[in-house]
């Protein structure tokens, strides 16, 4: 689509979703009272700035469908998250929604390289969870016989891979490379997979993971984004002959990127906190969401003719980023330096302590021999590469937490609040 077209769809589409907001929820009717501002002062694309923020608390202090803007009875479905850090939020669906969610995880799906008549390997979570339901609706969409596995039983997973021969595979990273090390243990590799492509996401990745996970698995791996409140997966994602950042759909969300201290919104080419508001979804219509995700939107043109912006890897989120000492670490970087040795496992956990005043972070690593030079040169790699001082413990494989289709937990903050 032209970009004088899309950008007039995208302001079209904003207007009337504000103006939807306004009508049909009382709480954004109230924020909007609040930052004084009404529908009618969105008369621009730069306008949208003036208008508040949403963000999780906003979901949870509406639980459960405080923030709906269709009659219960439309509603057609409705997932969670799991509430670990107080409340869960609720995110709706009405049959438009529905429809929405489809599509865009269908593009997503082509954009990662699946074809009409391939088999597709579901390893997200069913249930509350958005990943596998979500995952489901766009392949069966797209035209591909969908093998709903769900998350965990890996070796199920594997038998399954080797006797139905699927071309596409979609889970979390860490767990691509879970099945890659039980087809290891089996003594199998990429040559007795019929695998082409991965569809990869739900947590923060590398392109040296990328590169692992490609090799042991002989795909094309790409990188889905997405999130509940938005839609769930398939808000973007890479090309498959590109793999250089992931399409937004932005005639469905509408992306920007802001100071994650003031909130100004940054130009194109900067790194900050992605915002993103769902302009097509009627049950559940979210404006200018907080994601917490730090990225950046890609201002080079792209090899693919797509006028749709790219946002680039997450470089993590903002409630991730370790500041120890002084020195602001995200755990995707301590990744980079593992995965760039291979003589370890990309397995990994970050415990961090408090003593006194000084804070200090542990990192402990898979590795099947025990080595005082092994840990000393990781040590000393994390603090050229990163930064940072730290203390490397080496663990017997199989030791530290797995994914199981679902978001892994990378650090442990045992530090007490001041």
């Amino acid at each position: 689509m032209p970009l004088p077209q899309l950008r007039a769809l995208q302001l079209a589409q904003l207007q009337a979703m504000v103006a939807r907001q306004y009508e049909q929820v009382p709480a954004y009717r109230a924020k909007f009272a609040a930052a004084g501002v009404t529908p009618d002062d969105l008369r621009t694309l730069e306008d949208l700035a003036r208008f508040p923020l949403t963000r999780k608390s906003d979901l949870r202090d509406a639980y459960p469908l405080g923030l709906t803007a269709v009659p219960r009875e439309q509603l057609r479905r409705l997932h969670a998250s799991s509430g670990t850090t107080g409340k869960p939020t609720v995110v709706a669906y009405d049959e438009n929604d529905l429809n929405v969610f489809a599509e865009v995880v269908a593009r997503s799906l082509y954009a990662a390289g699946a074809r009409p008549g391939m088999t597709f390997h579901n390893a997200y979570g069913y249930g509350l969870f958005t990943g596998g339901l979500g995952l489901h609706g766009g392949a069966e969409r797209l035209g591909l016989c969908t093998v709903p596995v769900s998350g965990g039983g890996t070796e199920r997973q594997v038998q399954l891979l080797l006797d139905l021969q699927p071309e596409v595979i979609a889970c979390t990273p860490s767990y691509a490379l879970v099945l890659a090390g039980e087809l290891a243990r089996r003594g199998l590799g990429p040559d007795d997979l019929a695998l082409r492509f991965a569809v990869l996401g739900a947590e923060p990745w590398t392109d040296k993971t990328r590169q692992e996970v490609e090799a042991r698995l002989g795909v094309t791996a790409t990188n889905i984004y997405g999130l509940s409140e938005i839609i769930g997966p398939g808000v973007s994602n890479e090309d498959a002959a590109e793999q250089r950042g992931s399409y937004l759909w932005e005639d469905h969300f509408y992306p920007a990127i802001v100071h994650p201290e003031t909130g100004e919104v940054l130009p194109d080419g900067e790194y900050g906190v992605l915002v993103l508001s769902s302009m097509t979804r009627t049950a559940l219509p979210v404006l200018r969401y907080w994601t917490g995700d730090i990225t950046r939107l890609i201002p080079e043109q792209n090899s693919t003719g797509r006028t749709f912006r790219r946002m680039d890897q997450l470089r993590g989120r903002a409630d991730d980023l370790i500041i120890l000492r002084g020195v602001n670490v995200y755990p995707t970087q301590l990744e980079a330096v593992l995965v760039g040795m291979g003589q370890v496992s990309p397995h990994y956990h970050v415990v961090l302590t408090r003593t006194g005043t000084r804070d200090d972070l542990t990192l402990r690593v898979e590795t099947q021999t025990e080595s005082a030079a092994l840990r000393a040169e990781i040590e000393r790699l994390v603090k050229v590469q990163v930064g940072v001082t730290i203390t490397c413990d080496l663990c017997v494989p199989g030791s530290l937490p797995r994914s199981e289709g679902g978001k892994l937990k990378r650090v442990t903050d045992l530090r007490a609040p001041e």
